[in-house]
Protein backbone atom coordinates (compact mmCIF):
# COMPACT_ATOMS: atom_id res chain seq x y z
CA UNK A 1 0.00 0.00 0.00
CA UNK A 2 1.45 3.43 -0.75
CA UNK A 3 0.92 5.89 2.18
CA UNK A 4 1.89 8.83 2.61
CA UNK A 5 2.95 11.20 6.03
CA UNK A 6 0.64 13.30 7.47
CA UNK A 7 0.53 15.92 10.54
CA UNK A 8 -2.40 16.99 12.74
CA UNK A 9 -3.03 20.77 10.77
CA UNK A 10 -5.87 21.76 13.17
CA UNK A 11 -9.23 20.56 14.70
CA UNK A 12 -12.66 22.36 14.50
CA UNK A 13 -15.85 22.70 16.12
CA UNK A 14 -19.51 23.47 14.09
CA UNK A 15 -23.09 24.01 16.16
CA UNK A 16 -24.84 22.64 12.66
CA UNK A 17 -22.45 19.24 12.66
CA UNK A 18 -24.38 18.39 16.45
CA UNK A 19 -21.09 18.35 18.51
CA UNK A 20 -18.64 16.38 15.86
CA UNK A 21 -15.84 18.04 15.54
CA UNK A 22 -12.95 17.71 12.38
CA UNK A 23 -9.50 17.03 12.22
CA UNK A 24 -7.60 18.25 9.47
CA UNK A 25 -4.41 16.32 8.33
CA UNK A 26 -1.24 17.66 5.86
CA UNK A 27 0.85 15.63 4.05
CA UNK A 28 4.11 16.55 5.17
CA UNK A 29 5.73 16.96 2.19
CA UNK A 30 3.01 18.25 -0.09
CA UNK A 31 0.02 20.91 -0.10
CA UNK A 32 -3.34 18.10 -0.01
CA UNK A 33 -5.23 18.55 3.10
CA UNK A 34 -7.66 15.57 4.30
CA UNK A 35 -10.89 16.69 6.86
CA UNK A 36 -12.01 13.76 8.92
CA UNK A 37 -15.36 14.01 11.16
CA UNK A 38 -14.92 13.03 14.59
CA UNK A 39 -16.06 12.93 17.95
CA UNK A 40 -16.23 15.76 20.85
CA UNK A 41 -14.61 12.80 23.39
CA UNK A 42 -11.73 12.18 20.21
CA UNK A 43 -11.15 16.20 19.58
CA UNK A 44 -11.14 17.27 23.03
CA UNK A 45 -8.11 13.73 23.59
CA UNK A 46 -6.38 14.98 20.80
CA UNK A 47 -6.81 18.45 21.69
CA UNK A 48 -5.80 18.26 25.18
CA UNK A 49 -2.53 16.22 24.46
CA UNK A 50 -1.36 18.77 21.36
CA UNK A 51 -1.51 21.45 24.23
CA UNK A 52 0.61 19.61 26.69
CA UNK A 53 -2.70 19.40 29.14
CA UNK A 54 -2.85 16.91 31.76
CA UNK A 55 -6.16 15.98 33.18
CA UNK A 56 -5.72 14.60 36.96
CA UNK A 57 -6.83 11.39 36.13
CA UNK A 58 -5.86 9.05 32.90
CA UNK A 59 -8.60 9.67 30.01
CA UNK A 60 -9.47 6.23 27.87
CA UNK A 61 -6.06 7.47 25.40
CA UNK A 62 -4.05 8.33 28.33
CA UNK A 63 -4.92 4.43 29.64
CA UNK A 64 -4.31 2.68 26.55
CA UNK A 65 -1.03 4.08 25.99
CA UNK A 66 0.39 3.30 29.75
CA UNK A 67 -1.18 -0.33 28.60
CA UNK A 68 0.87 -0.61 25.59
CA UNK A 69 4.22 0.92 27.71
CA UNK A 70 3.43 -1.92 30.35
CA UNK A 71 3.23 -4.47 27.83
CA UNK A 72 6.77 -3.40 26.48
CA UNK A 73 5.04 -2.56 23.11
CA UNK A 74 5.71 -0.15 20.65
CA UNK A 75 3.41 2.19 18.65
CA UNK A 76 5.30 2.22 15.36
CA UNK A 77 2.93 4.10 13.44
CA UNK A 78 -0.77 4.26 12.48
CA UNK A 79 -2.74 4.64 9.27
CA UNK A 80 -5.57 5.98 7.63
CA UNK A 81 -6.19 2.61 5.49
CA UNK A 82 -9.46 2.68 3.99
CA UNK A 83 -12.21 5.01 3.23
CA UNK A 84 -15.45 2.82 3.08
CA UNK A 85 -19.00 3.97 2.49
CA UNK A 86 -18.07 7.35 3.98
CA UNK A 87 -16.60 6.04 6.81
CA UNK A 88 -12.58 6.38 7.98
CA UNK A 89 -10.70 3.12 8.92
CA UNK A 90 -7.77 2.93 10.30
CA UNK A 91 -4.90 0.64 11.86
CA UNK A 92 -2.98 0.78 14.80
CA UNK A 93 0.68 -1.16 14.13
CA UNK A 94 2.40 -2.46 17.09
CA UNK A 95 5.68 -3.76 17.78
CA UNK A 96 5.47 -6.41 20.57
CA UNK A 97 8.45 -8.36 20.84
CA UNK A 98 9.88 -7.94 17.52
CA UNK A 99 6.38 -8.80 16.28
CA UNK A 100 4.29 -6.48 14.22
CA UNK A 101 0.60 -6.60 14.99
CA UNK A 102 -2.52 -4.38 13.52
CA UNK A 103 -5.02 -3.05 15.47
CA UNK A 104 -8.45 -2.11 13.76
CA UNK A 105 -9.26 1.65 14.73
CA UNK A 106 -11.23 4.50 14.23
CA UNK A 107 -9.22 7.17 12.81
CA UNK A 108 -10.10 9.26 15.73
CA UNK A 109 -8.57 7.13 18.61
CA UNK A 110 -5.44 6.02 16.33
CA UNK A 111 -4.55 9.50 16.02
CA UNK A 112 -5.25 10.43 20.10
CA UNK A 113 -2.76 7.63 20.66
CA UNK A 114 -0.47 8.78 17.87
CA UNK A 115 0.20 12.07 19.62
CA UNK A 116 0.87 10.70 23.03
CA UNK A 117 3.44 8.52 21.55
CA UNK A 118 5.12 10.52 18.92
CA UNK A 119 4.33 8.19 16.58
CA UNK A 120 3.95 9.11 12.49
CA UNK A 121 0.35 9.59 11.03
CA UNK A 122 -0.07 8.12 7.63
CA UNK A 123 -2.68 8.31 5.10
CA UNK A 124 -2.91 5.70 2.13
CA UNK A 125 -2.14 7.50 -1.30
CA UNK A 126 -6.08 5.86 -2.38
CA UNK A 127 -7.81 7.84 0.64
CA UNK A 128 -6.11 10.91 -0.09
CA UNK A 129 -6.67 10.78 -3.64
CA UNK A 130 -10.61 10.25 -2.95
CA UNK A 131 -10.93 12.60 -0.09
CA UNK A 132 -8.12 15.11 0.03
CA UNK A 133 -8.57 19.02 -1.18
CA UNK A 134 -6.01 21.89 -1.92
CA UNK A 135 -6.04 24.80 -0.08
CA UNK A 136 -6.94 27.55 -2.24
CA UNK A 137 -3.84 29.71 -2.54
CA UNK A 138 -2.68 26.36 -4.15
CA UNK A 139 -5.38 25.61 -6.68
CA UNK A 140 -5.79 22.37 -8.53
CA UNK A 141 -4.18 23.26 -12.43
CA UNK A 142 -7.20 21.93 -14.59
CA UNK A 143 -9.70 23.62 -11.81
CA UNK A 144 -7.52 27.44 -13.18
CA UNK A 145 -7.37 26.33 -16.54
CA UNK A 146 -11.62 25.87 -16.89
CA UNK A 147 -11.91 29.46 -15.16
CA UNK A 148 -9.49 31.09 -17.44
CA UNK A 149 -11.61 29.07 -20.18
CA UNK A 150 -14.88 29.57 -19.17
CA UNK A 151 -15.24 32.71 -16.51
CA UNK A 152 -18.34 33.93 -17.51
CA UNK A 153 -19.70 30.86 -16.73
CA UNK A 154 -21.52 31.18 -13.54
CA UNK A 155 -20.11 29.25 -10.61
CA UNK A 156 -22.94 27.08 -9.61
CA UNK A 157 -22.30 25.72 -13.11
CA UNK A 158 -19.88 22.53 -12.81
CA UNK A 159 -17.45 21.96 -15.60
CA UNK A 160 -18.01 19.54 -18.16
CA UNK A 161 -14.84 17.48 -17.91
CA UNK A 162 -14.77 14.98 -15.13
CA UNK A 163 -11.47 16.24 -14.09
CA UNK A 164 -12.47 19.71 -13.67
CA UNK A 165 -15.58 18.48 -12.00
CA UNK A 166 -13.49 16.74 -9.42
CA UNK A 167 -11.70 20.22 -9.16
CA UNK A 168 -14.46 22.43 -8.73
CA UNK A 169 -15.87 19.86 -5.95
CA UNK A 170 -12.99 19.60 -3.60
CA UNK A 171 -12.32 23.47 -4.07
CA UNK A 172 -16.36 23.86 -2.85
CA UNK A 173 -15.36 21.16 -0.51
CA UNK A 174 -12.30 23.52 0.85
CA UNK A 175 -14.33 26.36 0.82
CA UNK A 176 -17.39 24.76 2.93
CA UNK A 177 -14.81 23.04 5.59
CA UNK A 178 -12.96 26.69 5.98
CA UNK A 179 -16.49 28.51 6.80
CA UNK A 180 -17.33 25.52 8.90
CA UNK A 181 -20.30 24.15 7.23
CA UNK A 182 -19.57 20.56 7.79
CA UNK A 183 -23.15 18.67 6.82
CA UNK A 184 -22.22 20.91 3.08
CA UNK A 185 -18.71 19.65 3.56
CA UNK A 186 -20.39 15.77 3.86
CA UNK A 187 -22.87 16.00 0.49
CA UNK A 188 -19.77 17.56 -1.52
CA UNK A 189 -17.48 14.77 -0.18
CA UNK A 190 -20.21 12.42 -0.88
CA UNK A 191 -20.69 13.95 -4.26
CA UNK A 192 -16.59 13.62 -4.80
CA UNK A 193 -16.73 10.03 -4.18
CA UNK A 194 -19.33 9.18 -6.80
CA UNK A 195 -17.70 10.82 -9.21
CA UNK A 196 -14.20 9.09 -8.47
CA UNK A 197 -16.71 5.68 -8.47
CA UNK A 198 -17.55 6.07 -11.83
CA UNK A 199 -13.72 5.11 -13.45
Amino acid sequence: MQKVQCEILGLSSSPSTGGAYAILLKETNGNRRLPIIIGSFEAQAIALEIEGIKPPRPLTHDLLKQIVDNLGATVLEVIVDELRENTFYAKIILEVSGLTNEIDSRPSDAIALAVRTQSPIYVAESVMETASFLPSDEPDKELRAEQDEGSEEKEEHLPKSKEAKLAALQNKLREAIESEEYERAAKLRDDIQRLTGNN
